[in-house]
């Protein structure tokens, strides 16, 4: 299986002209087919690993599964080269009966880059799904010192991005209950941390850790994520029952519009010293 990360040589040039050539680790890009019970779904590019979680998170955000027992298997036995060999790049799914193919509306006509999640839907209703948990009922509360740890805590297991600088992260944390959590006594669990090349694909990669464990729907959870806080983010979070969502860029006005309606807690510029609440402040605890 291609690795995910692989050395280049690289020239490195400074201001005063001079050029030194050196080794440099680049991460792994590479395109992932998903066919449901035999029938292709979607192409995404992702970076190699964790691929059945990248899988399971994709079905679970599309609205097609929402508990394990749902999915019976997959596996790489598509993916065969035009040497022979086993490419690792289809991951073929067998729904369990009863669960529903989705509505050829949902079938992704062209391929998924790394960078947008939603870019290739044939509809852009299918875009707005109803989710089957309701993170607007989590009662969970976001002690603000607790929150403002999170991107160091998610740095801690950025594996990937010390080698290669290329790539995004998301952490899952779960937040304790009671009275640790108002007075900020108890600090989070880190649950999980994916990297991929596609911010998308590092939360579908959660989600589908996720789900593998029964953990669905997601409660008294917050999800920190490296980069912005873009619609499709929050669409995700919102698909999996995650009550709040920590970024440390900005979101977009429609992944604001969307928080406020789903009932989801989101926060974006979240850097270790202060953070943004655009929507569903009341969760937070001083």
């Amino acid at each position: 299986m291609t690795r995910a990360s692989q050395r280049r040589r690289v020239h490195r040039y400074t201001a005063d002209g001079d050029g030194t050539g050196r080794a440099d680790t680049l991460a792994g890009e590479e395109p992932l087919e998903i066919r449901l019970d035999g029938r292709p779904f979607t192409v995404t590019m992702r970076t190699p690993g964790h691929d059945f979680d990248l899988v399971a998170g994709f079905l679970v955000s599309e609205g097609v599964v929402r508990a394990p027992s749902e999915i019976v298997q997959m596996d790489y036995r598509s993916g065969i080269g035009p040497d022979g060999q086993r490419t690792y790049n289809v991951v073929e799914v067998r729904l369990a009966p009863g669960v529903a193919l989705p509505d050829t509306s949902m079938e992704r006509h062209v391929y998924t880059s790394s960078s947008c999640g939603v870019c290739g839907t044939a509809s852009i209703e299918a875009v707005t799904k109803v989710s089957a948990f309701d993170p607007a009922g989590d009662p969970v509360r976001l002690p603000v010192p607790a929150v403002l740890a999170l991107p160091d805590r998610l740095r801690t297991g950025q594996k990937l991005f010390s080698t290669t600088g290329g790539v995004h992260a998301a952490g899952l944390f779960r937040l304790p209950d009671g009275a640790a959590a108002t007075d900020g006594a108890a600090e989070p669990e880190l649950l999980c941390v994916r990297e991929d090349v596609g911010r998308h694909n590092a939360v579908d990669k959660v989600v589908g850790w996720a789900l593998r464990e029964g953990l669905l729907p997601l409660r008294s959870t917050v999800l920190q994520v490296s980069g912005r806080a873009s619609f499709e983010l929050v669409q995700k979070a919102y698909m999996a029952g995650v009550p709040a969502l920590a970024a440390v860029s900005a979101p977009s006005a429609l992944a604001v519009d969307l928080a406020d309606e789903a009932g989801v807690t989101l926060l974006g510029f979240s850097r270790g010293t202060s953070f943004n609440a655009y929507a569903h402040r009341e969760r937070l605890v001083p």
